[in-house]
């Protein structure tokens, strides 16, 4: 009798909730990891019933047989509530990693190795009002982020309970996950994708070293602009090691072989991460809806940096990827409005030098008199020891990351983290709700950082362009090169979003962007001049997507896989011309004739061409027209200012400019060659891009999945960043999406190499191989069709 009783009641509490009963899950389906596991109360085959703390109403979550979690609940404070406890379910050791790492806490679990590290990242919390910081992301924004972190905690202290199902990097490493605030979700702001410091810096010393005129060949700025020195720097006073601080500061926890690394100096900073993403009409689709696709290029590690959730209650009905440490999703749909994006190249820092007092150090000229700094003390805790003192000191802009004694300056940087809204892709809180283009852009107008491009569809058949993002107004200079903090050079507010461009249903049908430079030439507002992408990804995805009068979702599948190089396409047919002596040479021209300009892993030709595009034909090229102490400062080069000049070598290369541009390919593809026969072998025949350029997800502390050979390069669709020479990846898109608009069932969607952190879950790497043949999984969102695919069922309920 007793044993009946508990069934009923679990069968009225089950067939009770929401929508459709949860069903027992079909015969042979896996059981999924996580939460619940040998502790909740098992009701039958796949469904797990987990008493949640902070609910006050039972909420169902499946999860279907690629580790998507759909949620459903009853209302939406429980439903951010279920969301936490899921994402910690599923990443619990990257969220926790997440969290120390940007609060500066990372020494309290990893011992005083890391004390640089922290002390840095404290420098760039927001500090600001917090009631000006909740409001900035709408009403909802502090319950949302207050029931995420309540369940993030739940699941923390579920862990109390059930200490076996601690992840194993915790017991590997030797602590426990500490619970979290609402604050700390907004607070973190060193994980932003801003742009800008570094290319001032690298600019002042190259001014330093060759002139105010080299800086038009060593990159393009757009709009056309020519910078000057700004009145009152001297470049030559910047400290070579002045953005350390900033490094250590933005850059993640260093593992090695599987063990935490001491972390003192900064690593190379990798460049800013790209993106693509476009929408086609319904009169340029197959089938008469709009289709959207959206492909981030982020750092490729295991595990991914996004996390695929679908989020239903009354009112909001929205799927796709978002940060796993953030409530809300980022780039997706909500069943009318489709949204993805790309990064929007606004300047949002500037560094500033000051004049110390030579009498007194803490105080630095400002305007007429001197100010004085203002300086913090925090404790940082120690694993094994007291707590150790951090002093932070800023000035009225922001942070000082350097101060040279033996110069008397200090350095400090101003950028946009400081200001109320700018925490990483939490403004999506405000957008994924929008019904309609105008609720969409109102939402953007606003948007704080990372300064982003949004492409829009709607099931209405709408289709749209509109950036956003926090866009200083700079007085009287133009943020290109470090300026004196004495008053002379401040932001007067921000740009009027509103005034910044955008497009909605253009008569060609596509809105694309590839990071590429999209301002109009003439526009008013300069949101930036050096921050742009190269121009080849958003030609390549306007050309393939034009020479159709009509695209299905497949095509646009096809296209993020899509590995034709423009510069190769066009270089190639240089070379068809030449001849050559040179024995190396003759064999290279041989090779590369006929070459379709496709990069793929498997191809000899593709490895012959970007090892000597990017290892010897663009260094070749910049010291041919900087001197060679400039031409050495670049750490990735302008492929477009090579285009150029190898069509126009005269006003490059002056008067015998053929004759220098000919014997610079010859020379540097000879070289190339000759340094395949090292790496390689001495045949072609054995050459393979794929094995130059290889990735491996990597796991902080070892559960890597890989390596894969990888194709693609800096200047396809899908982009594969790597260094030039070591050929080491930088980033990647590992999160891809085509959305059918309106038929969303027939989306579709891949998340490398698994949505699991759990490297003992099936959901850890079951994607990689799909992600490596460019395949993709359905994007379900009719609960019809996620019952029908379901693996796993569990009942959240209320914790008595």
């Amino acid at each position: 009798m007793r044993r009946w009783r508990r069934a009923a009641l679990m069968l009225a509490v089950v067939s009770g909730v929401g929508g459709a009963c949860l069903l027992p899950q079909a015969a042979g389906a896996g059981t999924g990891n996580g939460a619940g596991n040998g502790t909740g109360r098992a009701a039958g085959p796949g469904l797990t019933v987990e008493p949640v703390a902070g609910l006050t109403k039972p909420v169902q979550m499946v999860v279907d047989r690629w580790g998507v979690p759909h949620i459903y609940a009853r209302n939406t404070a429980d439903l951010y509530l279920a969301q936490g406890f899921n994402a910690a379910r599923d990443r619990l050791f990257q969220i926790d990693l997440w969290r120390r790492r940007g609060l500066g806490l990372l020494s309290e679990v990893l011992g005083p190795g890391h004390l640089a590290q922290d002390r840095a990242t404290r420098l760039f919390l927001y500090r600001g009002d917090m009631d000006r910081e909740w409001a900035s992301y709408g009403p909802d924004a502090k319950m949302a982020a207050t029931r995420f972190t309540e369940g993030v905690n739940a699941y923390i202290d579920r862990l109390r309970r059930f200490p076996e199902e601690t992840p194993p990097e915790f017991r590997e490493l030797g602590y426990a996950p500490a619970r979290w605030s609402p604050e700390d979700v907004v607070r973190i702001r060193s994980h932003s994708l801003v742009v800008n410091l570094g290319p001032e810096v690298d600019r002042a010393r190259a001014v330093c070293a060759g002139g105010i005129g080299v800086d038009p060949l060593m990159r393009r700025l757009q709009p056309h602009w020519r910078t000057s020195v700004p009145d009152g720097l001297d470049p030559c006073a910047i400290p070579a090691d002045v953005l350390g601080v900033y490094q250590l500061a933005t850059q993640g926890v260093t593992f090695k072989n599987g063990r935490v690394q001491a972390v003192t100096e900064p690593s190379v900073p990798a460049p800013a991460e790209g993106s693509n993403a476009w929408a086609v009409a319904p009169s340029r689709s197959t089938t008469g809806r709009a289709i959207l696709a959206s492909d981030p290029h982020r750092v490729m590690k295991a595990p991914s940096l996004r996390y695929v959730t679908h989020l239903s209650a009354p009112g909001l009905d929205v799927i796709g990827a978002g940060e796993p440490a953030l409530p809300g999703v980022s780039i997706g749909h909500n069943g009318t409005v489709a949204f993805g994006l790309t990064i929007f190249g606004v300047d949002q820092e500037d560094l500033y030098v000051y004049r110390l007092d030579p009498a007194d150090p803490g105080r630095y000229r400002y305007g007429q008199g001197w100010e004085r700094m203002r300086t913090v003390t925090e404790n940082v805790p120690v694993k094994g020891e007291a707590a150790r003192p951090a002093e932070l000191a800023f000035t009225r802009h922001g942070p000082v990351i350097k101060v040279d004694r033996e110069r008397n300056l200090a350095y400090a940087l101003r950028t946009t983290w400081s200001q109320p809204g700018t925490a990483p892709y939490f403004g999506s809180m405000a957008y994924m709700g929008a019904r309609n283009w105008k609720e969409f852009t109102a939402a953007m107008r606003t948007w704080g950082g990372p300064p982003e491009n949004q492409i829009y569809a709607d099931t209405a058949g709408n289709i749209g362009w509109v950036p956003g993002g926090l866009a200083p107004r700079r007085v009287g200079y133009d943020g290109l090169m470090p300026v004196p903090g004495d008053g002379r050079y401040e932001w007067d507010g921000f740009h009027d979003g509103a005034l910044l461009p955008r497009t909605y249903n253009p008569p060609k049908g596509i809105v694309a962007s590839a990071n590429e430079f999209n301002m109009p030439e003439d526009h008013p507002v300069k949101v930036g001049f050096d921050s742009w992408a190269f121009p080849y990804r958003h030609q390549r995805i306007v050309e393939v997507l034009s020479a159709k009068p009509r695209t299905s979702p497949a095509d646009s599948r096809a296209l993020q896989s899509d590995k034709l190089s423009i510069p190769a396409r066009e270089l190639v047919r240089r070379l068809a011309g030449m001849s050559a002596t040179e024995p190396s040479a003759v064999r290279a021209l041989e090779l590369l004739r006929g070459f379709d300009a496709v990069i793929d892993a498997d191809s000899a030709q593709a490895a012959l061409f970007e090892t000597w595009f990017t290892a010897h034909l663009e260094p070749a090229f910049a010291r041919a027209v900087l001197p060679e102490n400039v031409a050495n400062m670049i750490f990735i080069h302008d492929p477009v200012l090579l285009m150029e000049a190898l069509r126009e070598p005269e006003r490059w290369f002056g008067a015998d400019g053929a004759a220098v541009r000919d014997r610079l390919l010859l020379t540097s593809l000879a070289a190339a060659y000759d340094a395949l026969v090292v790496r390689l072998g001495p045949g072609p025949a054995a050459w393979r891009w794929g094995d130059i350029q290889k990735m491996t997800f990597d796991h902080p502390l070892g559960e890597n999945v890989g390596p894969f050979p990888r194709g693609g390069s800096w200047n396809t669709v899908d982009a594969s960043n790597y260094l030039p020479g070591s050929y080491a990846p930088l980033s990647g898109a590992t999160f891809k999406m085509v959305l059918d608009v309106g038929e969303w069932d027939r989306s579709r969607a891949i998340n490398a190499p698994g949505q699991s952190g759990d490297p003992g879950s099936p959901h850890y790497r079951d994607l990689a191989p799909l992600w490596q043949k460019g395949e993709y999984f359905p994007l379900l969102y009719s609960r019809a069709a996620v019952e029908a695919n379901a693996e796993r069922r569990l009942l959240l309920t209320p914790l008595p």
